[in-house]
This record gives structure tokens, C-alpha cells and sequence, in this order.
């Protein structure tokens, strides 16, 4: 027998929700909606509901709606039957049910994350302790100590002990052999970069190398170095350099390609800084379709930096992108529907409702409260006294008559310059609601402890890397 389910809502919604329920044909359920003496669906809560619910009838779940805030665990309790959340807008009640898909596993990747910190000469041992602290936050790996060209780094071995002891796995970063050797010698996990004519450090201390062709673009010679430490059963990351757009990135991706048909058991590093720090153009597509590229040629680790203005949420965004397109790759899916995370400035169905259904609901309000909601046409505002539409919320300052009420038409300029931008953008409105922006924002906590569990999912990985 099929399940029975119980939708609870306000009296502005039900005839809305009887037809997406009923669109939905042979779900798998029968349903039956019950209106609890609201107006507004949102406003209900799990006291009103233990409340004024007296007769469950024969459901076997009850659903309510997905702004409903309180304890479901007690309300279960109470009626004896699971009491769930549907989605926050009606309209995505069939994806919801959308054939019952599972919400997506994002805790597990493969990409061991190297964050440098570019100034680390420069910086004190505070500093770089907060800062380490705020890229493991974001979901680093490594952190990368970044020496400087000419600038002397006396504090090289205290930064590595410091790092270490606070629990971070750390990299040194540099073009001189002897800050490769004192960063090693301290205790540093990984060495940048080593090539044929210094692979000789490699023996002097316990750290990984990441091995770079002595010659820009020398694949031979990188592949060359590579087979040397293989020889010596020595573990190593190899990168083969991605160049900047429009000077030689094609290319450079060929190398990668290249390097992964002639090595395939190897491990390779990109450093995704020379394309995300050089184009001036929003970095969550460029590190979606870099990550992308990784996970097709299985290279497991990824240097980045966090420098100019543009890239300050570079390591949030390569952790959600790992996430996500190991995900894609595991379900042979394309990378769609996993996560909103790299949906900063869009959203995939940012108008839940058309006009025409605004205006339904506008024509079913009886009091003076406004409401605000945005479709393709624009800004819609309604309360009893009517609906008005525009596509600048200055043209529906005259409709409010709010001249005398300072207050509220603080609270409404507000909520009507987020539904503008939203309408502008193509993202999802949703009043009394802040704008979401992906992980271009930081996490709450509690999503990055659901989404942002550590790393590397392949025992090789942890051995190999760690």
C-alpha cells in the first residue's frame, strides 16, 4: 500500500500546493493537505502545530513547510509518525519528491589542497598561525610557506615548528636550495620545487619534493627526474606548470594530459595561480572546470593562492569543486544538482513563481502586511491594498504609503534592494532572508562540518601524500 502523507500549510498556499501535489501524478504516495488556521505558511511553528493538529488520520508521515522552524524529533514523538521538512518553496516540491534522489554524498574527495602564504618572509609567527588557521578552516590541506625572492627569512625553521606543532602539514616554497634544505631540516612535509639538477636534496632530507622540469615546458626532463626517484623508491609529486591565459594554458594542459598517458600510477600537482590570479573574471567557474580537468586526469593535489581581491574565497571555492566533482565522477554523473555551493551570482531556477501565480496569491491576502516575492517580470509587493510590479523598487515607493512610518519603510527598502539585486542577478529571493552566494561567503559551521570533512578518500593517497 502506498505511503499517505500529510502536508500542513496556510490558507495563501493550499490551493498552490493541492495543484503541485496533483501535477506530481502516480508519485508513489497519497497525499491530503491540512491548513492549521494560518495565513502564511512560514509562520508556522512546531508549538502550533502540537497544538491545533488533533487528527493525523491515516498518514504515515507528515510533511511541513520548509520554513517551519522548531523540533521535529519532539514532534514526531508526539504523533507517533515521522514529521519532516519539505523544500523552502513550493514549486520545488517535484524535485524534492524528483523521484526521491538522495541528497549527494559531499564529504569525500581525492585533492590533497596546498595553500601558500605568499608573504611568509614578511609575516610574524602570529600572523601565520591565523592565517593557517583561516585556510585549514576553508578546507586546506597543506600550508605552504612562501619564500621570497632576495628576502632573507631568518624565522624559516621557527615557522615550520610552529606550524607543525599547531598540527598543520606544511610545505616550503622556493627557489633556493639552501631555504629547501633549512625548511626540510625542520621538519617541513613537502619541498617546491626540486628539478633534475637538485634532486640530490632529496636525500639530504625526509620531505616530498614536487619536481618541476628544469626547462620551461621540458617534459622529458621532468619525466626524467621523476623516474630517478622511482628508481630510489622515493615518493614525489610532479608539475608540469599551468601557464597563464591567453600565454600558453592550452598547451600547458596538453603537458598534463601528456604526462598523465606516460605516467599513469604517478602523483601530480597543479598550481592553479597563474590562471585564477591573472584573469580578471570570477574564479568559482574557472576552479569548477580546473577541478574538473583534475579529476579526469586523476591528479590528486593543487597548489593555489589567495592574493588579489578577486581570489579571497579561492580555497573555499577548489574545496567545494573537489567535492563536487569527485562526487560527478563516483556517480557517473554530470556535475549538476550536487551543490549550489559555485552558484555564487545565479541559481539554477531562481523564479519558483510566474506572474500570474504571484498574483493569485496577492488576491488571496487580507491584511496589511507586505509581502515581496520576484519573477521573470520583476519586483512584485502586495498586502490587502493591492499588487504592484516593477523592475525598480523606487517606481513602488508612491504604492506604500509609508512617508509617515520610518521604520518600515527602512525594513522595506532593505528587503526590496536584495529582491532587485536577486531579479538583476537571477538568484533565488526569499524574504526576510539574506542573499545566498555560494562558498564565496564562509560556511556556517555547521555546514562545513556536513560538507567539509577531511580529505583524501584512497589509502594511496594517504600514504603516498601524507
Amino acid at each position: 500500500m502506498p505511503e499517505h502523507i500529510l502536508f500542513l500549510t496556510g490558507r495563501l498556499a493550499e490551493s498552490q500546493l493541492k495543484r503541485v501535489l496533483g501535477d506530481l501524478g502516480d508519485a508513489g504516495f497519497t497525499w491530503e493537505v491540512q491548513v492549521l488556521g494560518v495565513q502564511v505558511a512560514a509562520l508556522m511553528t512546531t508549538d502550533m502545530i502540537h497544538r491545533r493538529l488533533t487528527d493525523t488520520g491515516r498518514a504515515d508521515r507528515i510533511m511541513l513547510p520548509g520554513r517551519c522552524r522548531g523540533d521535529l524529533a519532539a514532534l514526531s514523538a508526539h504523533f507517533g509518525i515521522p514529521v519532516e521538512r519539505g523544500p523552502d518553496e513550493l514549486m520545488d516540491l517535484p524535485e524534492f519528491f524528483g523521484r526521491k534522489r538522495r541528497a549527494p554524498d559531499l564529504s569525500r574527495h581525492d585533492v590533497v589542497l596546498f595553500a601558500e602564504l605568499v608573504d611568509a618572509p614578511r609575516m610574524g609567527i602570529e600572523a601565520i598561525l591565523a592565517q593557517a588557521a583561516a585556510y585549514v578552516a576553508d578546507g586546506a590541506d597543506v600550508i605552504d610557506i612562501g619564500c621570497l625572492p632576495q628576502t632573507p627569512f631568518p624565522h624559516l625553521e621557527e615557522t615550520v615548528r610552529a606550524l607543525k606543532a599547531a598540527g598543520h602539514r606544511v610545505s616550503v616554497d622556493s627557489l633556493d636550495t639552501d631555504e629547501l634544505l633549512r625548511g626540510g631540516r625542520a621538519g617541513a612535509d613537502y619541498l617546491l620545487s626540486l628539478s633534475s639538477g637538485t634532486l640530490h636534496l632529496a636525500d639530504e632530507v625526509a620531505s616530498i619534493p614536487v619536481l618541476i622540469p628544469a626547462r620551461h615546458g621540458d617534459l622529458d626532463d621532468l619525466v626524467g627526474a621523476m623516474q630517478q626517484l622511482e628508481a630510489r623508491g622515493k615518493p614525489y609529486l610532479a608539475d608540469p606548470i599551468l601557464d597563464p591565459l591567453p600565454f600558453g594554458f592550452a598547451s600547458s594542459l596538453a603537458r598534463y594530459h601528456e604526462l598523465r598517458r606516460r605516467m599513469p600510477q604517478a602523483e601530480i600537482l597543479m598550481g592553479t595561480g597563474n590562471v585564477s590570479e591573472l584573469t580578471d573574471a570570477d574564479t568559482a567557474g574557472i576552479h569548477a572546470l580546473l577541478l574538473g580537468i583534475m579529476a579526469e586526469l586523476d591528479i590528486r593535489a593543487l597548489l593555489t593562492t589567495q592574493v588579489s581581491p578577486h581570489c579571497k574565497s579561492a580555497v573555499r571555492e577548489i574545496d567545494a569543486a573537489r567535492r563536487i566533482m569527485f562526487a560527478a565522477r563516483e556517480a557517473q554523473s554530470l556535475p549538476r544538482d550536487f551543490s549550489d555551493d559555485l552558484l555564487g551570482l545565479r541559481h539554477r531556477k531562481p523564479f519558483p513563481y510566474g506572474p500570474d501565480e504571484i498574483a493569485a496569491m496577492a488576491g488571496a491576502v487580507k491584511d496589511p502586511s507586505f509581502r515581496i516575492q520576484i519573477s521573470q517580470a520583476g519586483m512584485h509587493i502586495y498586502n490587502r491594498d493591492g499588487l504592484h510590479t516593477a523592475t525598480d523598487p523606487f517606481q513602488l515607493w508612491p504604492h506604500l504609503k509609508l512617508e509617515h512610518d520610518g521604520g518600515h519603510a527602512f525594513y522595506l527598502g532593505v528587503e526590496l534592494a536584495r529582491a532587485q539585486i536577486a531579479w538583476q542577478l537571477g538568484k533565488r529571493y526569499s524574504q526576510d532572508e539574506q542573499l545566498a552566494w555560494g562558498c564565496m561567503q564562509p560556511r556556517p559551521a555547521e555546514d562545513m562540518s556536513q560538507q567539509c570533512a577531511p580529505g583524501p578518500t584512497r589509502a594511496d593517497t594517504t600514504r603516498e601524500l601524507s
